[in-house]
């Protein structure tokens, strides 16, 4: 390994996604980090969502539009985690509006039945090309992170047909047909590490889980709904890449969380760091966990807090700069870029 003062940012990034020390905190945008961009509104202006995803080269490129005008360590490749219920045979689309519409919701044992995990890669084999041509673009300087959904998270969309807050249907549906619930979240499991393996071959450094519906369940449901089935993922990749386990408003469950086998944990802004990180073992690095409500506020503001939070980790190994969930669509290119700048330059 290199020395500190020459590490590439892509080493940067997986060592602190390992524990290890490094020179300063690494920064990257979580999830569709570039949707605030003019020039990813200008390719929406022709294509659908879903377009830009199954097109390797353009997911490409929107991939690679904040590493040239922010300089991260590393990129989030653009895909979707409804990929997923795609390519078992549940198609979606991105409203207008907002939120997610899937095909058909899961009402029966006959719709769970048709989903089919086996042929994952010839549905969507487009997102691992995608990796390709980011590697072929970044070379070796930058990281390039791959992800998926939780199996729950995901099993949750499927059974609401679309976004929910709450999830009434499918955490009935986990209780009054525990069998038929825990057939699906074999079925994506199945589904979600042939993928994740897919990404890593074609070059992602690391792999993300998005538990973003984790908050839903009840604490005593979260390990045997969701935990136990990331932690599938996790130990089917082991050794092949990194991976970090985001788990929104799971905060009574840290422990579960670790338990998963994560190497890193992303946090959410409604909680502390700090107090997490000295919550969980040593050796598990956290990210996280700016307000995303300050990419809306003055460049000043949103830097400040941003230094507010690095000098809160000051000293623990294992630290990487992120949000607590998603980039607003209307997030002010101004505050990102103060962001950027002061992680990048932190002492």
């Amino acid at each position: 390994m290199n020395d500190e003062t020459s590490m590439t940012c892509r080493e940067r990034f997986v060592r602190a996604v390992t524990c290890q020390t490094v020179d300063r905190p690494p920064i990257w945008m979580m999830r569709q980090a570039g949707r605030s961009l003019p020039e990813y509104r200008e390719l929406k202006e022709t294509r659908k969502f879903t377009e830009l995803v199954r097109d390797p080269r353009l997911a490409a490129e929107v991939t690679l539009q904040p590493i040239r005008r922010f300089g991260f360590d590393a990129a989030v490749i653009f895909s979707d985690i409804l990929v997923i219920a795609e390519a078992m045979g549940a198609k979606y689309e991105l409203l207008d509006q907002g939120g997610v519409q899937v095909d058909f919701s899961l009402d029966s044992k006959a719709d769970v039945d048709r989903l089919d995990p086996t042929r994952v890669l010839d549905h969507i084999g487009y997102t691992p090309e995608a990796i390709k041509v980011t590697r072929e673009e970044l070379g070796d300087e930058r990281a390039i992170i791959g992800f998926a959904g939780s199996p729950w998270t995901l099993a949750s969309f499927m059974v609401e047909g679309g976004s929910s807050r709450e999830n009434l249907r499918s955490r009935a549906m986990l209780h009054d047909e525990p069998k038929l619930f825990f057939t699906l979240l074999e079925k994506i499991t199945e589904a979600t590490i042939t993928y994740v393996k897919a990404q890593i071959a074609a070059g992602a450094d690391v792999i993300q889980l998005f538990d973003s519906q984790g908050g839903t369940l009840a604490p005593h449901l979260w390990w045997k709904i969701s935990g136990l089935w990331m932690q599938q993922i996790i130990d089917a990749i082991a050794g092949e890449a990194p991976t970090i386990v985001f788990a929104r408003n799971v905060h009574h469950n840290w422990r579960q969380v670790v338990k998963t086998g994560g190497d890193a944990l992303g946090i959410d802004w409604s909680i502390d760091l700090r107090d997490v990180a000295d919550t969980i073992p040593a050796d598990v690095a956290v990210q996280g966990n700016l307000d995303p409500a300050l990419l809306l506020a003055k460049p000043e503001s949103a830097a400040e807090e941003a230094r507010r939070i690095c000098e809160s980790m000051r000293g623990r190994d294992g630290f990487i700069f992120n949000l607590g969930h998603g980039v607003p669509p209307e997030a002010d290119i101004a505050a990102i870029q103060a962001i950027a700048e002061t992680v990048q330059n932190f002492e």
